[in-house]
């Protein structure tokens, strides 16, 4: 393997290489995506312009940057890029494919048994145990763990092909985090309320940081023997080198976790929002159904007022009824009450 040219500013920007594998992968998805979209919109349904601009530029977008840039070309003989290449395809990529929400539009674009199907594998077992927030959250960082403090790094690093596979689990591991969270489907239990996930989403934050800061502190080099054999001249002192790639994890771990946060908000106003426009629809109808009822009433007590004056029969006024928003606790029950 030749060592590449010092890494500059300007070759961090230009110096790009061709990832077959990686590749195939980024068209695969690309294209299933906008066949779905397609879809939607032959059929004359809208599908939100700002959910295929995440799911292309910053989930399809960062696999590109990961596996092709600057960070794949250097990654080989400095290990920060490294770093930044595995925290960009557990984090990043998988923020990015989950704001498109892929589940929710292949559900609606799949023809009526596919989609069946699909929704039978996301409310399954194996999809349920793996997708549960403790269990996600501990294979992301048992992931990050196994790669760095294992010879699972270094081993990729001589062998493309695990290589390429250690690519593909980073961003497995992150999606199966971040893709239920984000999804409008229920693919979470009941009790994993939008509150809920904001906590789940603080929790993982932190736990994130967790690898760049053993990373930054670990005495013992990780994957040493390879970087000290294939560290170029021009290349700063390994142990210098490890420190940067742990800091960048942690920047970015942290990063990315407000971005992630914010997601969450403001799915979660959406959903109080159309929640609350449904139950104001719900209390108008019950309003007028309780305006009928009661000019009906007033309708046909006048009837036989007037029926007993002109008979000179003695009209009693009728027992006196709580009306049914007082007396129920439901929901728009207690709204009426609250208005009244």
């Amino acid at each position: 393997m030749e060592n590449p040219p010092q890494l500059t500013v300007g070759r961090l920007f230009s110096s790009w290489q061709a990832d077959v594998p990686a590749l195939l992968v980024v068209v695969l998805l690309g294209g299933l995506y906008g066949w779905g979209v397609l879809r939607l919109r032959r059929r004359g349904e809208a599908w939100p312009v700002a959910r295929t601009a995440a799911f292309a530029l910053l989930g399809l977008g960062t696999l590109v940057v990961a596996t092709m840039s600057a960070l794949a070309v250097y990654d080989r003989v400095l290990f920060w890029p490294a770093a930044v290449q595995n925290v960009l395809l557990d984090l990043i990529a998988p923020l990015g494919l989950a704001l498109g929400d892929p589940l929710r539009l292949a559900l609606r674009a799949l023809p009526e048994r596919a989609a069946a199907r699909a929704q039978g594998a996301m409310t399954g077992r194996l999809f349920r145990l793996l997708t549960f927030p403790l269990v996600s959250t501990a294979l992301v960082l048992a992931t990050e763990l196994t790669i760095y403090f294992t010879p699972y790094f270094e081993t990729a690093l001589a062998d493309n092909w695990l290589h390429q596979l250690m690519y593909l689990h980073l961003l497995l591991a992150g999606s199966l985090f971040v893709l239920p969270v984000l999804t409008r489907e229920e693919a979470l239990p009941v009790w994993c309320t939008h509150p809920v996930r904001a906590g789940l989403v603080f929790v993982d934050g932190i736990i994130d940081a967790v690898p760049g800061i053993v990373v930054m502190t670990h005495g013992t080099l990780i994957a040493g023997a390879w970087y000290l054999n294939h560290s170029p001249s021009w290349a700063p002192d390994v142990q210098h080198d490890q420190q940067l790639g742990g800091g960048a994890m942690v920047s970015i771990a942290e990063l990315v976790a407000l971005p992630f946060l914010l997601a969450i908000l403001v799915q979660w106003a959406r959903t109080e929002r159309a929640e609350t426009v449904a139950l104001d629809r719900r209390l108008d109808t019950e309003l007028e159904v309780v305006r009928t009822a009661s000019m009906e009433t007033s309708t046909g007590t006048a009837t036989r007022a007037a029926t007993g004056a002109e008979t000179g029969a003695s009209t009693e006024g009728p027992d006196l009824v709580r009306p049914w928003w007082e007396t129920e606790n439901s929901e728009v029950a207690q709204r009426i009450r609250g208005q009244r």
